[in-house]
C-alpha cells in the first residue's frame, strides 16, 4: 500500500525565470495589442512633437511649486470674493422657485426684444404718450410689478 501524501511542494520559480515569465507574459500581451499599442506610441510621438510631454514632465517635476503658487492664488482676497459671491447666489437660487425663475427670465427676452425694436425706431416718447401708455395692460403689469419689487427689495435692505 502506497504511503499518504503529507506534504505539497510547491515549486518555487527563481528570481530569472520569475523574470523570464513576466517577460514572456509582456510578448504575448503587445502581440495580441498591437495595434493598440501603435496609437499610443503615435499619439505618444505627436505630444512630443508639440512638446506636450516636455511641459507634463517639468510641471510633475516642479508639481510642489506648483500646488503652492495655484494655493496662494486660490487664497487671493478676489478668488475667496468670487467663490463667497458664487455660493450667495446658489443659496439665492435654491430658495427660488424655478418656474417664478423660468417666468422672469422669459419675461426679460421679451422685453428686451421690445426694447431692441423701439431703439430700432427711434420713435420719440411724448408726456401725452406715456400717460397713454400707462392705460396699456402690459405696462401696467411692470409697473406695478417694478414697484412692489422695489418696495420688497427696500424692505430687505432695512
Amino acid at each position: 500500500m502506497a504511503t499518504p501524501i503529507t506534504t505539497i511542494n510547491k515549486q518555487q520559480l527563481t528570481e530569472e525565470q520569475h523574470k523570464e515569465q513576466k517577460l514572456e507574459n509582456l510578448k504575448q500581451l503587445l502581440s495580441e495589442n498591437e495595434e493598440t499599442v501603435n496609437q499610443v506610441f503615435t499619439i505618444m510621438a505627436e505630444l512630443n512633437d508639440i512638446g506636450a510631454l516636455e511641459a507634463a514632465t517639468k510641471l510633475i517635476e516642479a508639481k510642489e511649486e506648483v500646488a503652492h503658487i495655484a494655493l496662494g492664488q486660490l487664497t487671493r482676497e478676489p478668488v475667496t470674493n468670487i467663490i463667497n459671491n458664487l455660493m450667495g447666489v446658489a443659496g439665492v437660487l435654491t430658495e427660488m422657485n424655478p418656474e417664478t425663475t423660468t417666468k422672469l427670465v422669459e419675461s426679460l427676452n421679451t422685453g428686451l426684444d421690445e426694447a431692441n425694436k423701439a431703439v430700432e425706431s427711434d420713435e420719440k416718447v411724448s408726456v401725452f404718450k406715456l400717460v397713454k401708455l400707462l392705460k396699456d395692460p402690459d405696462i401696467n403689469r411692470a409697473l406695478n410689478f417694478g414697484i412692489h419689487f422695489l418696495k420688497g427689495l427696500g424692505k430687505g435692505l432695512k
